[in-house]
């Protein structure tokens, strides 16, 4: 479904060019859920505002479905963007907060709406249709922001550490809903993460980005069965896969 073949991306900051993606190849199945993992700063978002046609590559290719990335702004691309932070408009309801991206593609409001209350239920915001965003917790939040990316009925999401700004128990408890809900809908997930232990429980495989400019040191897969329960977090093919990964970005932080 998302194939990254040499990405190369440049800036240019002070007259002088800065390498922020040296190469970057990998890949992500019909179906998949990938995680991206690498030291704060190293390019990750890049890579996914390149995926997401909001940055040109300054080499390299990137298709989805066999077909190149095109700019967002030349044409429709076919991912759907989740960011760390809910972006919920405050003076809209949740409805209509998670119908604002079909709108935004030109569908009406009847029909936008339509089309997220029905995915209310499995959510987990049935009854909430009318709240307001202060109104709900934050991990409730960041469901309404999920449902708004994934109504979209795009074959690809982007999550840039979706829940990141989220404390220890409820980032536990939306990782379990994450795993639920895309067993159901088996959406192809693209995720940035800095939680190794997230990255496993939720991934078929997880690629390990060094330090800027980015290359990719390792892709590995993640052998675990589905689905998974938390107790798998204290298992010893669980710990196999933390060391491993552990081992490569401390390599890669020493260079």
């Amino acid at each position: 479904m998302v194939e990254i073949r040499d990405l190369t991306k440049s800036f240019a900051t002070g007259g002088e060019s800065r390498l922020v993606l040296d190469s970057v190849s990998f890949s992500a199945d019909v179906g998949e859920f990938v995680s991206v993992i690498g030291p704060s700063g190293c390019g990750k978002s890049t890579v996914f505002n390149v995926v997401a046609g909001l940055e040109e590559p300054t080499s390299g290719t990137v298709e989805i479905a066999g077909r190149p990335v095109a700019s967002a702004i030349r044409g429709e691309v076919p991912t759907a963007y989740m960011p760390q932070k809910d972006l919920l408009f405050p003076w809209r309801s949740i409805l209509d907060n998670t119908a604002l991206g079909l709108e935004v593609q030109g569908a009406s409001k009847k029909q936008a709406r339509h089309r997220a209350r029905e995915l209310f239920p499995p959510f987990g915001l049935s009854g909430f249709e009318d709240a307001r965003p202060a109104q709900l917790s934050g991990g409730m939040r960041q469901r309404a922001a999920m449902l708004r990316t994934v109504v979209q009925g795009k074959p690809v999401l982007l999550l840039d550490e979706p829940f990141g700004a989220l404390d220890s128990l409820t980032r536990t408890d939306m990782q379990s809903w994450l795993q639920e809900v895309w067993q159901q809908y088996r959406w192809t997930v693209l995720m940035i993460t800095h939680d190794i232990r997230e990255a496993i429980y939720l991934s078929d495989k997880v690629v390990v980005l060094s330090a800027r400019p980015a290359q990719v040191r390792r892709i590995v897969t993640v052998p675990l069965p589905r689905p998974r329960e938390l107790s798998m977090i204290t298992s010893p093919e669980f710990a196999a896969v933390e060391r491993e990964l552990l081992e490569v970005l401390h390599e890669s932080a020493r260079e």
